[in-house]
């Protein structure tokens, strides 16, 4: 791994906010997610089954598009947000008894997959928000089987860099947790045990007419884990000035006077290989490991 770290983010702050599943998707989550399903046409291999990660917030439409491109796949819905947010997954996810698309296809399972219970595991824009992301990674590769692969996108470290030069330069603390690079994520997958990682990035401008809609939207995008950040509630005169300071920095003659902020979109796939074994005078490995090796004819240190 390259010398950066991690993103540092308050655990408790991220806590609260993956707690709180939202009832809509974002617009942007929704975006990514089908640029996402558009990468899916250069998997050679449709996947058995296929576990689709926090879709609450993830995309409930992006999940429909995957569901579209593999109608005869197992599908999991590992909403791990809150007892809330499940109640939220079962309720749009459940088919009624009368529902011709109950026979058409197999009804989605709600709850984590078994280890290695499935073929692709989904994860639209989390990483970035969860306080251990190498912990997360670890999690996805347990799900998955020998030979499945991860698809997944997250927010990169230039980010909102428009908002952080508003904050800095009006003095106040940082705008937002820091955001891991491409390169550093490709590392973390590696040492979770993937192989092949293929890592991508692009960034997409969006724009508003004032400042109000942009903090809005921000707010259903995310929030501010950073540990430094404010610690107390700010009053209707930091707002004020706020939006008086996006309105005098952000506003973007080639965007007719709009207000444009950057986001950096990180995309994601890896495999997870057979297990491999060193062979030593004493030699441990787990059962569904050794199970993944003699299915694919393969011995320890093969």
């Amino acid at each position: 791994m390259s010398d950066s770290l991690p993103p540092t983010i308050d655990p408790v702050a991220a806590a609260r906010w993956h707690a709180d599943a939202p009832t809509e998707s974002p617009w942007l989550h929704e975006e990514i997610a089908r640029r996402m399903d558009d990468r899916l046409q250069w998997i050679t291999r449709p996947p058995a089954s296929w576990c689709d990660w926090d879709p609450m917030r993830g995309g409930l439409q992006g999940h429909a598009l995957v569901r579209q491109r593999y109608p005869q796949a197992q599908c999991y819905v590992a909403e791990t947000s809150s007892p809330r947010g499940q109640a939220l997954a079962e309720a749009h996810f459940a088919t009624p008894w009368w529902n011709p698309a109950r026979w058409r296809a197999p009804a989605p399972r709600l709850g984590v997959p078994a280890d290695g219970g499935v073929q692709m595991l989904w994860a639209n824009m989390a990483l970035h928000m969860a306080p251990d992301p190498q912990a997360l990674i670890a999690r996805w590769h347990r799900a998955l089987a020998v030979d499945g692969y991860l698809m997944f996108s997250c927010l990169g470290p230039d980010t909102v860099q428009e908002l952080h030069r508003v904050y800095a330069a009006l003095g106040w603390p940082p705008a937002g947790h820091a955001m891991t690079d491409m390169h550093d994520w490709g590392d973390m997958l590696v040492q979770a045990g993937f192989a092949e990682p293929v890592m991508d990035m692009e960034r997409v401008t969006l724009t508003f007419a004032t400042p109000g809609r942009l903090l809005e939207e921000l707010r259903g995008l995310g929030c501010n884990l950073h540990p430094q950040r404010f610690a107390a509630l700010r009053g209707r005169g930091w707002r004020q000035r706020l939006e008086q300071a996006l309105a005098d920095q952000l506003a973007d003659p080639a965007q007719g006077g709009q207000l444009a902020i950057t986001f950096e979109i990180v995309y994601g796939h890896a495999f997870k290989p057979a297990p491999r074994v060193r062979v030593s005078e004493s030699s441990a490995v787990s059962l569904q490991d050794m199970r993944a090796m003699l299915h694919g004819g393969r011995g320890p240190g093969a």
